[in-house]
This record gives C-alpha cells, sequence and structure tokens, in this order.
C-alpha cells in the first residue's frame, strides 16, 4: 500500500490537482493506497504519523504533493526508516526538489521513475532534534519570516517581499559564535545558510556546490556589508554568482553549532531561537532523483 500525503492549499492549489492525478495513477495500475491531508500543518502530521503506525509492515512508500513544508513534514517520520518517500513538487519554492533533480514543470515525471527504479539514500540535516531536508539559515532571512508570519491580512510572496522591505529599513549584523566540526571561532554575519540543498528561496543557490550525498554540509556566511552592497549582492544568489564576493565565505563540515540573539528556520519552518546544534545525518533518507 502507498501513502499520498498533500498539501491541498500548496502553490495555489496544485497540491489538490496534482494529488488526483497521483491517484488516478495508482487507479489505473490497480495499485492501493491511502489519502492523508489535514486542515492544518499539525493535523496532518498527527493524521500521517497515525497511518504510518496503524498499517506498519505494509507500507510500500509515501509520495508527497507539496512544496518544501510538506517535505518537511514527511522526513520527520521517514528519516532513517526503510519508507522511501516519492515527491511530487506542488509548493511554491520546491527547493528540496531541486535538488533532487525533479522537473519542476513536469511533476509527475517522477512516478514513472519511481515504480521502474529503486529509491536511492541521500543525507538529511538534523537541529535540534528535527529533521530538515534542505537549508538550515540563520540572520536576515530568518527575520524576514518571522515579519512575513505577522503580515497576516497578506497573502503569498507578496508578504515576504513587504517584509523585505520592511526588515532592510532596520536590519544589523550580529556577533555569531561557530563551532564547526572542532574549529571554534566568532564573525559578525548578516545571513548564515547551513546546507543540505544548494537553494532555497524558491531557486536561491545560495550554496551552489552543495550535494546531498556527500556527508557534508556546506556553511555560507555573508559578513557585514553596506544596505546598498547588500542590494548588489542578493539578486546574484539566483545564479550562484555570489560566493565570489569578498564578504562570502563557504565551509564544509558534519556538526555545526551556532550561537547568537537570533532566531533560526529550515525548510522554512520555524526552528526557534539559538543557540543550535546541527548534524548531517548521512544517508538518512530513501527517495528517488531524476
Amino acid at each position: 500500500m502507498w501513502i499520498i500525503l498533500f498539501n491541498p492549499t500548496s502553490g495555489g492549489g496544485k497540491g489538490k490537482r496534482y494529488a488526483l492525478e497521483v491517484e488516478r495513477f495508482l487507479i489505473e495500475r490497480d495499485i492501493s493506497f491511502r489519502v492523508i491531508s489535514g486542515v492544518d500543518y499539525q493535523d496532518a502530521k498527527d493524521r500521517f504519523e497515525e497511518s504510518l503506525k496503524s498499517n506498519q509492515g505494509v507500507i510500500s512508500g509515501v509520495i508527497v504533493v507539496g512544496g518544501d513544508g510538506m517535505v518537511h513534514l514527511a522526513i520527520q517520520a521517514l528519516a532513517t526508516t526503510s519508507i522511501p518517500m516519492a515527491l511530487i513538487p506542488a509548493g511554491t519554492g520546491n527547493d528540496f526538489a531541486r535538488a533532487l533533480g525533479l522537473k519542476i514543470k513536469e511533476p509527475l515525471k517522477v512516478l514513472e521513475h519511481a515504480f521502474t527504479n529503486k529509491p536511492r539514500a541521500v543525507d538529511l540535516g538534523r537541529v535540534n532534534n528535527r529533521y530538515f531536508a534542505d537549508i538550515l539559515s540563520t540572520g536576515f532571512d530568518s527575520v524576514v519570516n518571522e515579519r512575513a508570519n505577522a503580515l497576516t491580512f497578506v497573502k503569498g510572496r507578496m508578504k515576504y517581499n513587504i517584509a523585505i522591505a520592511l526588515v532592510l529599513s532596520t536590519f544589523r549584523p550580529k556577533n555569531y559564535s561557530f563551532r564547526i566540526d572542532a574549529v571554534d571561532f566568532t564573525s559578525r554575519a548578516m545571513l548564515i545558510a547551513v546546507s543540505n540543498g544548494s537553494s532555497y528561496g524558491g531557486g536561491m543557490k545560495v550554496t551552489p556546490d552543495a550535494q546531498i550525498d556527500d556527508g557534508l554540509f556546506d556553511i555560507m556566511i555573508l559578513g557585514p556589508v553596506s544596505k546598498m552592497e547588500f542590494l548588489k549582492v542578493f539578486p546574484k544568489v539566483f545564479s550562484g554568482a555570489h560566493v565570489t564576493h569578498p564578504a562570502v565565505k563557504i565551509l564544509r563540515g558534519r556538526t555545526v553549532e551556532i550561537s547568537s540573539d537570533a532566531v533560526a528556520y529550515a525548510d522554512g519552518e520555524r526552528i526557534g531561537p539559538l543557540p543550535i546544534v546541527a548534524s548531517v545525518i548521512p544517508r538518512a533518507l530513501l527517495t528517488w532523483t531524476l
């Protein structure tokens, strides 16, 4: 039996539409399945975990239809198990789908592949007892997330654009303490990304050389720059060209500890205040790549 886990509101309704197409795909092949959604994140999480528990031993795999938030939900239960996850990208950002090499414009391509090929094992990150698939971050983008979440009267990407404008006017770099593996250091920084995947925010290649199966994080640290310089550097993140800027440092490591007066987000979900300790969990998730 397969489980279809989907977010009906993801991608402006794409989640529900794609989930129906997945159902048709399975029905045509006489493959048994169960559909799980929820009225909110916690409800979907509870339903999913209960389904895994009550159907233990008979689940062939999980088809996740949604974006990075739905992936984040699913991996909390699937990490380090033998149950594979097939991802149908239907969110706004779809950055973990990019890390897997999936075709964002042809989201159902992975289905045929999943039923004719074995899954492969990829790494996950773990921070403060939660798994993350793509990128853990703190600094400017986390402050923007905090402000955007408070803008309940605005929906979609527009609220993040508004939040960026509001945050940029008052944002200041902070002092951070780091331990990467056995190396301790301090740095003032505007933005820090601890990456399993290479992009976030809908294709921003913050760590363009990151690999999801190398057992290492790529850690990007953006040091202090003026607001004008930040506005010049920031657009370059979509191509990965920002890594040549003198204020940008890329490091690699298996375990990262960060302390500061700041908050962290992972896969777009709030982790909470620092300090945080993040570790790579090698080969923690079975999934399909293209």
